[in-house]
């Protein structure tokens, strides 16, 4: 089945090099492995807050970007970018950190809520609706909830980045399917992986 193919994917994180290597950036890590994967340069650009690139090749038409802005204000970048290229809210890829996964593990998901990531919730506000598509790459979790913030913002253990690289490199590879709007195929691919 054909959905409404992705024209923006926004890889959520922190800017800077002191969160470079955290888990709270795995949105980044994928958005960054698109763009080599296929070619596209990430330039930042100012009006749209953020680092972005675009992908028009076989029937896509992809517009890549990393907001510049912290995590708990990606829906100014989100946005702006949308808004500028008039992107439906269906036809928007968030890529986030989800701690309710285990490393190494990747979802797609169509709308829903924030699920109490401040990075969606404030894209929530932002393009006033719930209807994007996200892209959630598992983290783990610390195993206490009091733990949540400083294990986000801390790197991962040697194996846990390898198992998390494993899975941005399994969606950065569905990334094109997904541009076409061949959901199911890019989702069975995901998810029934080893």
């Amino acid at each position: 089945m054909t959905a409404t193919p992705i024209r923006l994917i926004a890889g959520l994180g922190n800017p800077g090099p002191k969160y470079a290597g955290t888990r709270h950036n795995a949105g980044f890590w994928l958005v960054e492995r698109v763009a080599d994967r296929l070619g596209v340069d990430l330039r930042s650009e100012r009006k749209f807050h953020g680092a972005t690139g675009r992908y028009r090749a076989d029937g896509a038409d992809l517009h890549l970007l990393c907001p510049d802005t912290f995590m708990n204000h990606s829906g100014r970048a989100v946005a702006a970018l949308a808004r500028f290229h008039r992107i439906d809210p269906e036809a928007v890829l968030i890529v986030h950190d989800e701690i309710d996964l285990p490393a190494g593990v990747v979802r797609l998901k169509r709308g829903g809520g924030h699920g109490g990531h401040n990075g969606l919730r404030d894209i929530v506000g932002a393009l006033g609706s719930r209807e994007f598509a996200r892209l959630r790459v598992g983290v783990g979790h610390p195993g206490n909830s009091d733990q949540v913030i400083p294990y986000v913002l801390h790197a991962p253990s040697r194996d846990e980045r390898l198992a998390i690289d494993s899975a941005v490199d399994a969606g950065a590879a569905q990334v094109p399917e997904l541009a076409i709007g061949h959901w199911d195929t890019a989702q069975q691919q995901l998810h029934t992986r080893g």
